[in-house]
């Protein structure tokens, strides 16, 4: 953190520097980014009132979405940059400087260099979902706070590695499911925690039908790395020729880049509030069954939970939710009634006596909205207590999105330990890791 936020940054290290005191070794990851103990618990040592310094790796849509939020704050100060793409850092800066109304914002190319610095405390990591993971472990290794957007893994194993890392390193982290921080979410789970609904008995996810892609697009010039680091961009994901297509979007639904055929898309939300209103955060389902709209899992305490495949999801709604209530609907039955929400947030229950318990219209939020989640985290940083979608919530859900995957990926049954993280067949098992690419040579 620092009290001069202008401060210029030309004393900070170079990563040359940087990597020559450190020493890293991921488990399919060859890089390394790591300070010394006093430079990693320099945030919390810092005085209260100081404004915690934020870096950002990864200045897409959704980033800039998340940022603006962020920027909001006045107790942090973005002061860098970090993308791949010329183009999204130039708006990134822009976005930033004419918040602060000057010309302080640094960019990078290599977000290893934006790790390099020690005045950072924070970063906000948006890249595609190859990157998550590896960029968070490797932020947390150089002693930063991490804000990462979701799916936070695009494997189990990658998921179960980031959340050993956190712990490891001491490290407030924040996955970007923010609905946990939306009151309509919050209130129909506080209805199930509160006994009002009686004893849980099934709960609806919603999510995108689950996609298999895996086409490369026609091979086009490759720009210069101040264009487009092309190299940096694959990082870790399987090498294939460049297309301009790519890194403006198309990768969504490749399984090269993306997260559990897709699936994690809408589920790292949707089931993570399923865990949440079962209070499972510390386990998952044991049970995954594919159907054909749907996979049915089941915890050890009995509650089931669908996951259901909208094939439409800004249309109209699956015959299990009652009406169109926005994207990522939920919905939580119990022996004495029901309750249904989604990102309008509306509320939809079962009975009058229910319906008492519900806010007024002019009190929604609507279920994108970051601004909660993002103050969650910050101030996590000043006082170091966990997070609302910590490392470890994360580690659950994630995990439960990809074993419902793997399902509908193999077309049958499987069974899941939570403890192990294995299923009871090979074939699973190997879903839950992918080789990693050498990206640093």
């Amino acid at each position: 953190m620092t009290d001069n936020p202008n401060k210029a940054t030309d004393a900070s290290p170079s990563r040359r520097d940087f990597l020559g005191t450190a020493s890293v070794s991921l488990a399919s990851v060859v890089a390394g980014t790591t300070l010394s103990t006093q430079a990693r618990t320099q945030a919390a040592q810092t005085a209260p009132n100081s404004k915690i310094t934020l870096g950002v790796v990864g200045i897409g849509p959704r980033c800039t979405y998340d940022l603006k939020a962020m920027l909001n704050f006045q107790d942090i100060q973005c002061v860098a940059i970090a993308d791949v793409q010329e183009s999204r850092r130039q708006a990134g800066k822009k976005l930033v400087d004419d918040h602060y109304d000057n010309q302080d914002c640094v960019l990078y190319r290599d977000f290893r260099d934006l790790l390099a610095r020690p005045d950072i405390d924070a970063v906000l990591i948006a890249t595609g979902d190859r990157w998550h993971a590896d960029a968070s472990i490797l932020a947390a290794q150089a002693g930063k706070d991490v804000y990462s957007e979701k799916p936070c893994g695009i494997t189990i194993e990658r998921c179960q590695t980031l959340a050993n890392t956190i712990t490891k390193e001491k490290r407030v982290f924040q996955a970007g499911t923010q609905r946990r921080s939306v009151p309509n979410f919050q209130l129909a789970v506080q209805l199930i925690h509160q006994g009002k609904l009686g004893r849980l008995q099934t709960m609806h996810a919603s999510v995108y039908r689950p996609v298999m892609e895996n086409t490369w697009l026609p091979t086009e010039p490759l720009p210069t790395p101040d264009q487009v680091d092309w190299n940096l961009w694959l990082g870790p994901a399987p090498w294939r020729p460049f297309n301009q297509q790519y890194v403006a979007g198309r990768w969504r639904g490749q399984w090269d880049f993306d997260s559990g055929a897709r699936l994690l898309d809408w589920g790292a939300h949707t089931l993570d509030l399923c865990q949440w209103a079962n209070q499972a955060d510390g386990t998952m389902p044991v049970a995954y069954e594919p159907q054909k709209d749907r996979i049915v899992c089941r915890y050890a305490n009995g509650v089931e939970l669908i996951v259901d495949f909208l094939d439409d999801p800004f249309g109209d709604r699956s015959p299990h939710y009652i009406t169109r209530l926005g994207t990522c609907p939920i919905r939580f039955i119990g022996e004495d009634g029901w309750v249904e929400t989604g990102d309008s947030g509306e509320i939809v229950v079962s009975n009058s006596k229910l319906q008492r318990e519900l806010p007024k219209a002019s009190q929604r939020v609507r279920g994108l909205d970051v601004s909660a989640h993002a103050r969650d985290f910050f101030d996590c940083i000043r006082t170091r207590r966990a997070t609302v979608a910590n490392a470890e919530v994360m580690r659950q859900s994630h995990t439960a999105c990809h074993a419902a995957a793997a399902a509908w990926i193999l077309n049958r049954p499987l069974q899941l330990d939570p403890k192990s993280t294995q299923f009871n067949e090979p074939a699973a098992n190997h879903l839950s890791v992918r080789a990693s690419r050498d990206w640093t040579v």
